[in-house]
């Protein structure tokens, strides 16, 4: 009776108010990761300008940027967008068991609860194992301040990007790269766009590797000059 009771509350609760919880959730979430990488980026940076190699230090830095735009695009488009069946060759059993397993859930529980806030930012243990066994091999093995910045500029673009998609849930910004976004990523939620528009941050990546909406779908969402009103922002995006 009491879960009952329970179920029932949540059911009657606001939208609105459903919402800004679930934004605080997803917001501590990327508090920590932002944390990390960026004090990651600071100490690199430091590294590199007490030992002279500044602008070395800043053109790799920025090298990250069109990395991690790439990395985005083809693990959301090839992997999270991937079922992942436990093989029963011995050989892949546990890989496949680990993917089904972390990878399976993470993505599509984003996806049937789109404002859910722990399935919206990613957490500072998700890219770990890619930062732990990155970092130790572009010191040892690249040149000082070359690939460990490209490394670092990544993660921090990741940071960027998460707070983005972030935004695009949980805020209203009037900002016309907002706007595009919340309508772009909005419509890959629903189950017509759901196999297009894998940019989280940008559509340029779509634009490249044609998986644009229609060009009939593309005009209703961005021909419209009109900001979206709070009602429409506020609802539910169609579960793919």
């Amino acid at each position: 009776m009491i879960n009952e009771h329970v179920d029932s509350q949540k059911a009657k609760r606001p939208f609105r108010v459903y919402k800004r919880q679930q934004e605080r959730i997803s917001r501590g979430n990327l508090y920590r990761t932002t944390t990390f990488y960026t004090a990651f980026s600071i100490i690199v940076f430091i590294l590199a300008f007490r030992w002279g190699h500044p602008y070395r230090a800043i053109a790799f830095y920025f090298g990250g940027i069109p990395v991690w735009m790439f990395v985005e695009y083809f693990s959301h488009r090839y992997i999270l967008h991937q079922h992942f069946k436990v093989s029963k060759k011995w050989y892949k059993k546990h890989l496949t068991f680990l993917a089904n397993k972390f990878l399976d859930p993470t993505h599509f529980g984003h996806h049937e609860r789109p404002f859910d806030g722990n399935h919206m930012s990613g957490e500072l243990r998700n890219l770990m194992p890619l930062f732990v066994v990155g970092v130790p091999l572009s010191i040892f093995f690249f040149p000082s301040f070359t690939a460990v910045m490209v490394i670092a500029g990544a993660f921090q673009s990741y940071i960027a990007e998460e707070w983005i998609h972030h935004a695009t849930h949980y805020y209203n910004f009037r900002g016309p790269y907002f706007r595009y976004m919340k309508k772009h990523h909005f419509y890959h939620h629903t189950s017509h766009g759901v196999t297009r528009g894998f940019g989280t941050s940008s559509g340029i990546l779509d634009f490249i590797f044609k998986t644009r909406y229609p060009e009939n779908v593309r005009r209703r969402l961005y021909g419209s000059k009109q900001p979206p009103t709070p009602m429409q922002t506020d609802q539910p995006i169609q579960q793919a």
